[in-house]
This record gives C-alpha cells, structure tokens and sequence, in this order.
C-alpha cells in the first residue's frame, strides 16, 4: 500500500485549514491555477508544501479582490509588484465608484424621509454600466460594447430599473433551482436559460448572442469572481454556466 508523505495534504483537509471548499480547490486546478502535488490511483489531490504556499499567495489576493485571471497573471508575472499595482490602481477607482454610490443610496434616503425630490443623475451616480468593458471589448469587440452601451444611455430610469430587476429575478430564479436540485439540462433550467439569454440579448443593445459567444459568456461567469459572485459564488454560477451550455448546443447552435 502506497504510503501519503507527512509533507502532503489531502484535498479535504487543505479545504479545512484554509475554510475554502474541495470543490474550490478542485476549481483552481481545473482552470490552471493550483495544480495538486499529486492525484492518488482513486482520484485523490494531495498537496505539498510548494502547493500550500501557491495556495496563501492565492487566497491573499482572492481576499483584495482579485479575479482568477488577475491572481494568475500576478502569479506568473516576473514583475508581481507591478501586476499588483495595476490591480490596485483599479481598486482605488471601483472604491471612488462605491463611495458614490454608498453617497447616492444615502441622498436617496434622506430625500424619501423629507419628502423631497431628488434628480435622476443623484439617484444613480455610481451605478456604473461600463465597468465591463473591458472584457466585452477583449472578447466580442468594441462594436459589441458600442451597440450595448448605446442601447444602456438610450434607455430612460424606468427602462434601466426594468432591466435591472429583470437580471435579480433571474439570478433567484437560477438560485431556487440550483437549491432544489433541478437538471441544468432540464425544462425548468432550459425555460430559465432561455430567458436569461434574451435578457443578454437586450443588453447587447437587441442582438442575441450566438451559441459560442453565449458557451463563451457562461464560461466567465464561473472564472471571474465578480461575475460569479452575481449567481452565489463559484458553485452556483457553475450550475449557471451549465444549464446556459446545454441552451447554446441544442437551441443555438
């Protein structure tokens, strides 16, 4: 019988030390970020003590905010405090973002208790679309964004709010049926999907995604923390990305 070294650690008991999940760390391998040490004859992932300190580097930077994309190009990058400062330039301005919102929320509240009217501009100052951006122009292109921003700007405060509450009912909507155990590939999920889909498809300024650019959006949602913390976390958002894959093959493909 193969005997575990006393430098090696289960992939359950990482999970434990470090309050993450074996799914987590399952996650992190699969995406290229954590390879174990070694995979045992069973499928086991064990770990040694050059894993375990890939894996601090990783929650460190997972805890200041950092996507999977960015603490993989911290990781490899020859110049980190460089890749570092890059992401905390980015940091400072999406703290400027929620600082206006958090003084936007609070105008709001304040005009409701004196019964005051407050402009449209207050309301939703920090609410901003384009934080996106970036990765719309990088993987569909700029005319993509063009036409999604235009279609945003276009719409008024009712139009925004509708879209808006139209994603949150999705989002429980995709979170009630991960809960109670439905198929991604089932009719309740396939329903759900497609409406997600033309929910995307609005937000594209009307034109639905094809089936690679949507395979290719569900896949974001799970590698992107920011995007995956919209569907409760990377578990949940893999349920999403599942039941949106199956929608791309049969429905648009």
């Amino acid at each position: 019988m193969h005997q575990v070294p006393l430098a090696e650690y289960g992939i359950s008991e990482v999970a434990r030390l470090t309050g993450t999940t074996s799914r987590t760390l399952r996650h992190y391998g699969d995406v290229g970020l954590l390879a174990p040490s070694r995979v045992g004859a069973n499928g086991y992932r064990y770990y040694d003590a050059a894993a375990l300190s890939r894996l601090q580097r990783i929650l460190m930077l997972r805890e200041l905010g950092l996507g999977i994309p960015a603490i993989t190009d911290v990781l490899e990058a020859a110049d980190a405090p460089t890749a570092l400062r890059a992401h905390l330039q980015w940091l400072r301005a999406e703290s400027d973002r929620l600082d206006r919102q958090i003084a936007s929320v609070e105008r709001t509240i304040d005009s409701i208790e004196k019964g005051v009217p407050i402009m449209a501009q207050d309301m939703f100052d920090g609410f901003d679309h384009t934080q996106h951006r970036d990765e719309v122009q990088r993987r569909w292109g700029a005319q993509a964004y063009a036409d999604g921003d235009a279609w945003w700007r276009g719409l008024d405060d009712h139009g925004r709010q509708a879209f808006t509450d139209e994603h949150a009912a999705i989002a429980a909507g995709w979170a009630k049926l991960a809960a109670d155990g439905a198929a991604s590939d089932g009719a309740q999920a396939q329903a759900l999907a497609g409406r997600h889909h033309a929910w995307i498809a609005a937000g594209w300024g009307n034109k639905a995604p094809n089936a690679d650019q949507l395979v290719g959006l569900a896949d974001m949602y799970v590698a992107d923390e920011r995007f995956a913390a919209n569907y409760g976390g990377v578990e949940g958002a893999q349920y999403v990305r599942d039941a949106l894959t199956h929608f791309a093959i049969t429905e648009l493909a």
